[in-house]
């Protein structure tokens, strides 16, 4: 029994039982029963005025109990062994004299059940004596009773349908489980009754036979990377085997792609491989710029050796302003900087200001 119940486990969407019907018995059936009792209890008391009220008041509980079945089981079987019984209890039980409201009532149960209102989303088949009649759509209409049934209510909405395909290899020999879903509709509804016998099942198993194909032609990395398109190949494919049932598919759309643990693990690496391979690129990038750079400003500290050793003073100042540490440098960069040559001449400069200075104070003239 699990065996079973899990394989039916696995269908999503599977199909369930429905409980065969001719019509539908609905509020307006049962107004235009309502309709017929006071038009019956009227005849009634008008052919036996002084029939009992007692009598009356039973046969129509037992008409409204009729019309519950009805309810229940909508055949037209059902109508004629119900109004069959109703005769037999009035016959046998009540009285002969109720034969007019029995009348009225058999009348009513047949009329009442060939009045159906279809909703404005529906539209309903209609068979007349097994053979197609026409579609009719959303409104108010009748059958002929014992003569017409409705072969099936078709909702003329969009659907959306989920289904999936499991331990499914890709090209690259990958086993994957996929979730997708499907958004469908039904535009003709004589082709989706008469063509097929569910459509429903029809094209849930046509999807997962569709996405199983096209599984099979990707490889793994298409299929993570690639949703969309993949999607709208399930669609096309789909569409053209559903389209002579009369559902036309609107899209498809993979919802899931789970993959083995083992391969997560090794996908993960490569990517980050992939992120380190391309930083080193940039940085590679950068470093044939900065080294573009550093042979401009080269250029140009070679033809004034005193602005390259105080860039280099600075350099020293901003490091140990910023760090506010020791830094350890090597003895010989004081060679290279020549702070003798840079000190000497800035103390050259500013003793020739000062004898410049002195010289002016010296030709000024003197106050007598």
């Amino acid at each position: 029994m699990n065996l079973y119940q899990k394989k039916f486990d696995r269908i999503k969407n599977s199909k369930v039982f429905t409980l065969k019907k001719d019509f539908n018995y609905g509020a307006a059936s049962f107004f235009c029963l309502a309709l017929f009792m006071v038009l019956g209890a009227w005849v009634q008391l008008l052919v036996y005025p002084q029939f009992p009220m007692e009598g009356i008041v039973i046969l129509i509980g037992g008409v409204l109990g009729a019309a519950i079945l009805i309810t229940l089981f909508p055949m037209w079987a059902t109508v004629i062994g119900l109004i069959i019984f109703l005769w037999i209890s009035v016959l046998g039980r009540l009285s002969i004299y109720l034969y007019p409201l029995t009348a009225v009532a058999s009348l009513g149960l047949l009329i009442s059940s060939g009045t159906q209102m279809i909703f404005q989303w529906d539209k309903v088949l209609i068979l007349r004596l097994g053979k197609f009649k026409k579609v009719h759509g959303p409104g108010l209409f009748f059958l002929i009773p014992m003569v017409d049934r409705i072969a099936d209510f078709i909702d003329m909405r969009i659907r959306a349908t989920d289904f999936s395909a499991e331990k499914t290899l890709t090209k690259d020999t990958v086993p994957v489980h996929v979730d997708a879903l499907a958004f469908w509709m039904i535009w003709d509804a004589k082709k989706a009754i008469l063509e097929v016998e569910d459509y429903t099942e029809a094209v849930i198993l046509s999807a997962q036979t569709a996405l199983r194909d096209s599984i099979g032609k990707h490889r793994l990395s298409s299929l993570l990377s690639e949703r969309e398109e993949l999607g709208k190949e399930i669609q096309q494919a789909l569409d053209a085997k559903t389209n002579p049932w009369g559902v036309s598919i609107l899209s498809v759309e993979i919802t899931d792609i789970i993959i083995p643990k083992e391969l997560e693990d090794s996908l993960s690496k490569q990517a980050q491989a992939e992120r380190e391979k391309e930083s080193r690129i940039i940085l590679g990038a950068a470093e044939v710029e900065i080294a573009k750079k550093f042979t401009e400003a080269s250029a140009e500290y070679a033809n004034d050796p005193v602005a390259l050793q105080l860039r280099s003073m600075n350099m020293i100042y901003e490091g140990i302003r910023k760090n506010s540490t020791m830094m350890m440098m090597p003895a010989s960069i004081l060679d290279h900087m020549d702070f003798g040559s840079v000190m000497g001449s800035a103390a050259f400069q500013q003793g020739e200001a000062l004898k410049r200075k002195m010289e002016e104070e010296k030709n000024q003239p003197t106050e007598e």
